[in-house]
């Protein structure tokens, strides 16, 4: 038992992350049922849709799982009241102010988490009186902070600067990966990317495939004047480095993004003009399992690591 597995009542202290496109109540109740966390991913779902969701995961899992809400989306009042009504017990926020709903989840009896690029960010969540943090590094997939900050530099002092529980996310996909977070001071770790490449994920197969492909530097952080994104460097990634190039305005670069642009890659497949969203990690991962098989793996090798520990003297 540690500080996370003791706030969730879960087996392991290992939470997926609530990705846009990939995190439904199948990968939310396999992982769960794994021993960890799974999150819904609200993000990329309407309302109606949610709710099914959290109705669906209720039946599949008798274990805690949350919702991930980015609260830069227009209908996250919304959003908040379907998780209310429907008895969601932890929510994860992002992108966004902490203030602005945790006082009020917290009324509900709703564990909240949110989830911080830098110690300053760290430090207003935890005033918000949130329950937990995610220290999310530089080296993550989808949506990044703008410090730059890496995992191995942010979770130490996020630990030192703040009491509340530490999960590290960022560039995690094994158990040696866990357990290196653990040792700089986290408490649990948040593993989106690899969880992406889930059987139970619903991404499509061939962005679960071109994750599997993806090799050591072949993801770039780009977009960092609409929102910081980590992107796989097909041609439509390769379209924007050529406009900013020209010297592109904002509104330009909006117009190339238009709408539903990351649905189309890692939703629908197109792996041509699409955004593909991934951490850095992905260089390796290479296969898609269970996520069941997955969390076994990731706490074998964590085990193994830990006794094989090399010693100073």
């Amino acid at each position: 038992m540690n500080r996370i597995t003791q706030l969730f009542g879960i087996q392991y202290p290992i939470i997926q992350g609530g990705m846009i496109w990939a995190s439904g109540y199948k990968l939310a109740s396999a992982v769960s049922n794994a021993g960890g966390l799974g999150l819904i991913g609200a993000g990329s779902m309407y309302p109606d849709v949610l709710r099914e969701h959290i109705q669906k995961c209720k039946l599949a899992t008798a274990k805690p799982f949350g919702v991930n809400i980015p609260m830069l989306y227009p209908n996250v009042e919304e959003i908040i009241q379907i998780c209310i009504d429907e008895g969601v017990k932890i929510i994860f926020t992002s992108a966004g102010n902490p203030k602005t709903w945790t006082a009020h989840l917290k009324a509900h009896g709703i564990m909240v988490v949110h989830v911080v690029s830098s110690s300053k960010f760290a430090l207003k969540a935890q005033e918000a009186g949130v329950d937990a943090v995610v220290a999310e590094g530089f080296e993550a997939g989808g949506h990044n902070g703008r410090e730059e900050s890496t995992t191995f530099t942010l979770i130490p002092m996020v630990s030192k600067a703040v009491h509340i529980p530490v999960i590290a996310a960022g560039g995690i996909a094994t158990g040696s990966g866990i357990l290196a977070a653990m040792v700089l001071g986290a408490d649990g770790v948040q593993c989106g990317s690899r969880f992406a490449a889930a059987t139970e994920s619903s991404l499509h197969d061939n962005f679960k495939q071109c994750i599997v492909d993806t090799q050591e530097g072949e993801t770039q952080v780009t977009l960092k004047e609409l929102a910081p994104v980590r992107l796989i460097k097909n041609k439509f990634y390769q379209d924007l480095q050529a406009l900013y190039a020209q010297g592109a305005s904002v509104e330009q670069l909006k117009e190339k993004l238009g709408r539903a642009r990351a649905k189309k890659g890692m939703f629908e497949g197109d792996l041509v003009e699409g955004e593909l969203e991934i951490g850095q990690i992905a260089g390796l991962i290479d296969s898609i399992q269970p996520a069941a098989q997955i969390i076994t793996e990731m706490i074998s090798e964590f085990e193994t690591c830990l006794q094989h520990l090399p010693r100073i003297n």
